[in-house]
């Protein structure tokens, strides 16, 4: 998928320098009111940072959830945009802040607000069920929003009451989804530009040589990866698999950032980088890590929250609209408890 992405212009901090962002953001997150919510897949200097400071590190939807229940004035949101406007949509009386604006998603990108409405017009009888990797614009025309953990469930239930889905924009996902239900599906064609490029054969050779390994896979991986797991899930289920199966080395299928919450998890224990295929660009054999979550840093963290600048506004009127399938997904969420 041809999508432009960010250059990486992170440098090493001292540790000097690290623990002076450490003390500053602790002592501004307490000045400002405000609470750090991070996503798994940032740097783990943030991901500590949001523990030790009564913040979460967490999925996209949970981020939303602990801003909006917390007491705090201002949400600062370490993730990808998406992720702060589904903050601002469930807490439109709060402050979001993003360290960075620039923080897109390929899923996102992949996803216009105008392609998508052609798309639903097309198909004015299904059931538009979108992935919560999109941004408010496609969330304001879905009568769902899913994410990796309630996908299944959520088209379980649509297909039982006969409804046909138009699914956007995850393809994996999406044809993981329709794999495992049965359900009648149309798919968006987008993926995620780490998550697609999983090897299968780099991955067959890596189970080789580490036969007692499980092998956990994020279901936006291509279906010949996702063939080769012993654990399909999100964030959070590839977690919990991790510190409650016995084994003691895990092959992992999604973003490198996920190692932090692994291993504090699971100390003792083995994670071994599932394989991908080289960039399409440079060509190199890099670490499976999205370029826009790495935008993300202790320094434009300070900045924000010193500045008050990248606050995420959502016009009220989409807002309005996005928050229906949002309720909609926590509703069913809870139901399920």
């Amino acid at each position: 998928m041809n999508i432009p992405r960010p250059q990486d212009t992170a440098r090493a901090l001292s540790p000097e320098e690290r623990a002076t962002l450490f003390a500053r953001a602790r002592s501004l997150l307490v000045e400002q009111n405000a609470v750090l919510v991070a996503h798994y897949y940032t740097d783990a200097d943030l991901q500590i940072l949001a523990e030790e400071t009564g913040g979460i590190v967490a999925d996209s939807l949970e981020m939303a959830r602990f801003g909006k229940q917390h007491d705090a004035r201002t949400i600062v949101v370490a993730g990808v945009r998406f992720m702060g406007e589904t903050a601002k949509i469930l807490s439109p009386e709060k402050h979001v802040l993003m360290p960075d604006l620039d923080a897109d998603c390929s899923l996102d990108l992949g996803c216009s607000v105008d392609d998508f409405s052609k798309f639903r017009d097309a198909h004015p009888d299904r059931a538009a069920v979108v992935y919560a990797n999109t941004g408010v614009g496609i969330k304001a025309q879905a009568d769902w929003v899913v994410t990796s953990g309630i996908a299944l469930a959520v088209i379980e239930h649509l297909r039982e009451r006969g409804e046909r889905i138009l699914w956007a924009p995850d393809r994996f996902l999406g044809a993981y989804v329709q794999r495992m239900t049965g359900a009648d599906m149309i798919l968006w064609q987008s993926a995620c530009v780490i998550h697609e490029r999983f090897d299968a054969d780099a991955l067959r050779a890596l189970i080789t040589d580490h036969p007692d390994a499980m092998v956990l896979v994020h279901p936006e991986s291509p279906p010949d990866v996702v063939e080769l797991a012993h654990v399909v899930g999100s964030t959070t289920a590839l977690i919990d698999a991790a510190e409650k199966m016995s084994a003691h080395t895990f092959i992992v299928a999604t973003d490198a950032g996920i190692f932090h919450k692994m291993r504090q998890a699971a100390p003792g224990k083995t994670f071994l980088a599932a394989p991908i295929a080289p960039h399409p660009i440079t060509g190199k054999s890099d670490e499976a890590r999205c370029p826009w979550m790495g935008l993300n840093d202790l320094g434009n963290l300070v900045s924000v929250l010193e500045t008050g600048r990248n606050e995420i506004h959502v016009a009220e009127e989409i807002r309005r609209r996005a928050v229906v399938p949002l309720d909609r997904l926590l509703a069913f969420s809870a139901s399920r408890k």
